[in-house]
């Protein structure tokens, strides 16, 4: 039984995450800005456990780091949350520089028995591919950043999580795809127009969307907290990508049946609501598994219809 401290641990991933690692007998420790509210919705669970921390502040409870084996980091401003204003981009790239700062210099300063650290990314870090695809297998780990915003955000997140590995830790980075959950994301916005008949097409549909099911996003951060020979930075999407138009058709029927109507979204549409976002919606990106394959791992969802006929409960 390990002790694994959390942050980002209220949100999609955390949540899950934490459920999965008190299921496998772990203890588990958020870290929190707000110590008050989360001790409010303390769990009757004695394993789950909330401590205060501020990257803004540069602050973090001592005792916290001291007792974790293991750290996952998952904390960041809302990528899709908000429009790319200019204010809204810095702080999505300052809320991750600075909390990786923040948990280096907490290992430096703090003595510890952390083995381990598990870093997320994103795919954002790849640019466009062609579309369709041309490149056999689609990108892959080794290939460099892109140069937009999200290929720019992703590398500074990585790098400023990197000196972990100066100390002497195992650091994973997981590139996340899109990830597919019940409780949110990026499922939540596909759905809403199928609610009412409408499967929303974006653009041509051709893009290619490299997604993951929840369930196996969390499997793969404990089989690296599990694995020793788990080490550097890896894809975390389902060996099998689809195209947007697939992928809103197969949620359509699962939801609907054949009650709904296919609706393209035009580009200057997306692009008049969500500005420079708008180019990350329509961009196409085939992302490879491989290298996480080669590793043993076994995707529970490996195929967007079995993943969407778990989520989606007709």
């Amino acid at each position: 039984m390990a002790t694994i401290l959390i942050t980002g641990g209220t949100g999609l991933i955390g949540a899950s995450l934490t459920e999965l690692l008190l299921s496998k007998g772990h203890k588990v420790i958020i870290l929190t800005r707000n110590l008050k509210m989360a001790i409010d919705k303390q769990s009757a669970d004695e394993r789950l456990t909330y401590a205060r921390w501020n990257a803004e502040e540069q602050s973090i409870d001592r005792d916290a780091i001291e007792k974790a084996n293991y750290i996952v980091h998952l904390a960041g401003a809302g990528v899709a949350d908000k429009r790319w204003t200019s204010k809204r981009k810095k702080e999505i790239v300052q809320s991750r520089i600075q909390s990786s700062g923040l948990l280096i210099k907490a290992l430096k300063d703090i003595p510890n028995n952390i083995k381990a650290v598990v870093s997320a990314s994103a795919i954002g870090w790849y640019g466009p591919d062609a579309i369709p695809p041309v490149r056999p297998g689609g990108f892959t780990e080794s290939d460099p950043s892109d140069k937009a915003f999200l290929g720019e955000t992703c590398r500074w997140w990585e790098e400023s999580i990197q000196p972990v590995t100066e100390l002497g830790k195992r650091l994973i980075k997981f590139r996340f795809g899109i990830v597919l959950a019940n409780d949110g994301g990026a499922l939540a916005e596909f759905k809403k127009p199928v609610q009412f008949g409408i499967a929303s097409i974006l653009g041509n549909g051709k893009q290619v969307v490299s997604w993951i099911h929840i369930d196996d996003v969390c499997r793969l951060i404990v089989y690296a907290i599990e694995n020793d020979k788990i080490e550097g930075v890896y894809n975390a999407v389902a060996p099998n990508p689809v195209t947007n138009k697939n992928l809103t058709l197969h949620l359509a029927q699962r939801m609907r049946g054949k009650s709904f109507i296919a609706v393209h979204v035009p580009s200057w549409v997306l692009s008049t609501m969500l500005g420079g976002m708008s180019t990350e919606v329509l961009k196409s990106a085939t992302v490879s598994a491989e290298k996480m394959q080669q590793t043993g791992f076994q995707f529970l969802y490996p195929q967007i219809d079995a993943a969407l006929n778990e989520l989606i409960k007709r």
